[in-house]
């Protein structure tokens, strides 16, 4: 998947401001050096493909725009990091300089570039659609519990307990929730992008459409506010949610789009393990309930769900989104 980074580098506290001069000057260098990178060795030896970038200078340091490739948001930030603190480090003239913020920036323009092609390939581990597995043979059963072990490996920000281990629900079993759960994550994206286009095709909300994909599973009292531009929105949000989930930590909703996002992810991981009986129904109650009192501060999200809801559903985005 592309990336927007923006980065963020200065020169050592003190320094009095850059003429015009020198930010021509640094410009230049960091051009340079950019120009030289044919590739980035992220986090565990991941590859980071750069493929553009953009320097400009200010008199406190300069600002570099940054596309790159990579596998997960949170390779995308680590890697540039590193590669942009080497990079000061070994030349000569701005040895001394530090990296300061380096963060994935998404805009309406690049969701819109995102969205004039196809949707990017999922990985061969998380790729198959759960949806559609109603009825399968012993075999298969046996490949779609492989699938999900190895799936689960991306989840590295919640433990076992948070799937229900503490609660009757054996460590194989909260292991196949997890790789349900980075299943449906990648899914869930995939499908907001043809929502997005959907509704942005003809400038209409959701309430106008017999059938959206993920939008549907959102509380039905606001589909006439669900337009493109919030489809975005929501898009965004289980993208962060998403990479979250593959942190050293886990962080819980930071808003009610993220907790909504975070909300329909659980429950597509939970179809996915009912519909194709690798759980029975008392495990999923048991292993769900101990992931909402880990994963959510709160649930308050769950009461958008009723019919008498009313609000707005920008109040349910960041302070940023809104403005």
């Amino acid at each position: 998947m592309e990336y927007q980074l923006k980065a963020e580098v200065a020169p050592p506290a003190g320094t009095s401001e850059l003429d015009a001069l020198h930010r021509h000057g640094v410009v230049s260098l960091l051009d340079e050096q950019l120009d030289l990178l044919a590739g980035i060795e992220g986090p565990d030896g991941v590859e980071i493909e750069p493929l553009d970038h953009e320097v400009s200078a200010h008199p406190g340091g300069a600002s570099i725009k940054w596309l790159v490739e990579a596998p997960a948001l949170a390779f995308a930030e680590e890697a540039a990091r590193a590669v942009l603190t080497e990079l000061l480090e070994r030349t000569e003239l701005l040895a001394n300089w530090s990296v300061g913020t380096c963060e994935v920036t998404v805009s309406d323009e690049d969701l819109e570039t995102a969205l004039e092609d196809e949707p990017a390939e999922a990985d061969d581990e998380l790729e198959e659609d759960a949806v559609e597995l109603i009825e399968l043979s012993g075999e298969e059963l046996d490949e779609r519990r492989d699938l999900l072990a190895n799936a689960s490996e991306l989840v590295t920000a919640l433990g076992t307990d948070s799937f229900g281990t503490e609660d009757g629900v054996s460590a194989e079993q909260a292991q196949l929730v997890a790789g349900a759960l980075a299943e449906a994550v990648v899914v869930v994206i995939d499908e907001l992008f043809d929502d997005v286009n959907a509704l942005d095709e003809d400038d209409t909300t959701a309430d106008q459409h017999d059938e959206l994909l993920v939008i549907d599973e959102l509380p039905t009292a606001f589909a006439d506010q669900y337009s493109a531009w919030f489809a975005k929105r929501f898009l965004i949000a289980t993208v962060i949610v998403g990479e979250r989930l593959t942190e050293d930590e886990w962080r819980s909703p930071t808003n009610t789009a993220e907790a909504l996002a975070l909300h329909v992810l659980k429950g597509r991981a939970r179809t996915e393990l009912a519909s194709s009986g690798l759980l029975d129904e008392d495990t999923l109650k048991r292993a769900f309930a101990a992931f909402d009192e880990t994963a959510f501060d709160d649930l308050e999200h769950e009461a958008l769900y009723g019919e008498d809801a009313e609000g707005s559903v920008v109040d349910w985005l960041p302070t940023i989104a809104k403005a």
